[in-house]
């Protein structure tokens, strides 16, 4: 049940294959209360899958995990579950920050997908609202539901031998970061320096993207002459940053500006309303040896508390560390999946040497070390091995608390079902005939209007 309820995220989130696949013959296939289902949104979920690495599941079983959700949503309006506007708002903002990184620009999305940025905002909004208030039913309906060890082990016991999981070497790695600061005369060189930029563009000397492209420290422009698509309602942008670059009129160039990154320089290259081109230099002002041995010192001494256990490692990740993630990891890094179980292949290059070299054992801290972060910026860090297993099989012993979640999401889609079983007879249901033969919606057979394809 759980795989088909979250088969929800089909969402129309598939924009290119849209605009390749151009027609879909499409009608009415589901109905549950006033909630429609259209054959191609069945389509659509079906490519979504396929392009994150899934295999094409058939259309009754997607069909299945959508009279979930829209029955999960009828309920959630009449129980006034919660879901707010700027939720919403921060999940549209992620959904299409996602699309721009795989086509390349917000042109080349709005291209492909055939309707602007806003259009695609406005489309997204009423899925993604289903999505939570189903999602928020859901949590309402198994809250409270709770596993035992003894129901752990029913579980595990009846998974077959060679169907068990098997895990490479995974580490669980907290981290302690401290950002040198850089020298006051360091800062008021790199000011300098943008300010000169900023003369030679406006004299007509040099031209704003050949100076990005040989100057400006974001690796993430400095190949697109500093240029980024903005949208002054996205939230991953660094406010100080984009209240600076639309204040800018076409053309022109801000005054040297500070922000967490470093120092920059932005020119407004056109505006559209919320939406903007900018260009930006910037630079980050370089830490010398001096300011590296401070915080070195500083995180040794930290360190030395660790180990001594005057201060827990949460504790000081609270008090010491400048990682801007801390405040919502508690300093442990997450993985690809969401967990903070991690693969080798999932640490940065220089924590992997640094791990080989100390051979750190599980509960152990490294020496403080130099480091360069995503953004090219210079810390250092203390490093926390919390637990490190060797490849193997899955067991109770070593894999306790995964194998009581798979239990407990089990437990959950049971109650879940009989949920739905005490329910369904009272919506107004219609299954296209296209789908009568599906055996996994039987279930909704006890109110359905069969539709006369």
């Amino acid at each position: 049940m759980k795989k088909l309820f979250f088969a929800a995220f089909y969402l129309f989130m598939a924009l290119g294959v849209m605009a390749q696949q151009k027609v879909v013959a499409d009608k009415i296939v589901g109905i549950v209360g006033d909630k429609i289902i259209l054959k191609s949104e069945i389509f659509i979920a079906n490519e979504d899958i396929k392009r994150q690495g899934g295999q094409e599941q058939d259309g009754c079983q997607i069909l299945d995990g959508m009279l979930v959700q829209k029955a999960l949503v009828l309920q959630a309006e009449k129980d006034s579950i919660p879901v707010t506007e700027e939720e919403i708002d921060a999940e549209i903002d992620q959904k299409i920050r996602y699309f721009i990184s795989q086509y390349g620009s917000k042109e080349a999305l709005e291209q492909i997908a055939g309707r602007s940025i806003y259009q695609m905002r406005e489309e997204f909004r009423q899925p993604i609202k289903e999505q939570r208030m189903a999602s928020g039913m859901r949590t309402k309906i198994v809250e409270g539901i709770k596993i035992t060890p003894t129901e752990v082990k029913e579980y595990y016991d009846k998974i077959p031998k060679d169907s068990l999981l098997f895990y490479e070497t995974e580490l669980q790695i907290g981290q302690i970061v401290v950002y040198p600061k850089a020298s006051r005369d360091i800062e008021l060189l790199a000011i300098e320096e943008l300010n000169g930029y900023k003369a030679d563009v406006e004299s007509g000397h040099k031209k704003f993207e050949t100076l990005a492209s040989l100057y400006s420290d974001d690796p993430g422009s400095k190949d697109k002459g500093g240029m980024y698509q903005v949208n002054r309602l996205e939230k991953q942008w660094d406010p100080v940053f984009l209240n600076a670059a639309f204040r800018l009129k076409d053309g022109q160039i801000s005054p040297v500006i500070k922000t967490r990154f470093g120092y920059h320089i932005i020119q407004m290259v056109s505006r559209n309303g919320d939406d903007a081109v900018i260009r930006h230099i910037l630079r980050i002002p370089q830490i010398t040896q001096p300011e590296i041995q401070t915080a070195t010192e500083k995180l040794d001494s930290v360190r030395q508390q660790l180990i001594a256990g005057s201060i827990g490692f949460g504790e000081a990740v609270a008090k010491y560390s400048d990682d801007e993630n801390a405040k919502f990891t508690a300093g442990i890094l997450m993985a690809r999946d969401g967990s903070n179980y991690l693969k080798i292949d999932e640490l940065d290059k220089e924590m992997v040497l640094l791990l080989k070299k100390a051979n750190l054992s599980s509960g152990q801290y490294s020496q403080p070390t130099v480091f360069t972060d995503e953004r090219g910026k210079k810390g250092v860090r203390v490093i926390f091995v919390i637990s490190k297993s060797e490849p193997h099989r899955e067991n109770l012993k070593d894999d306790y608390n995964r194998v009581a979640q798979r239990a407990l999401e089990q437990k959950k889609n049971k109650v879940l079902q009989t949920w739905f079983q005490s329910r369904i007879s009272t919506y107004y249901i219609m299954i296209d005939a296209d789908y009568r033969a599906c055996g996994n919606l039987s279930k909704w057979q006890t109110r359905q209007f069969t539709s006369s394809n």
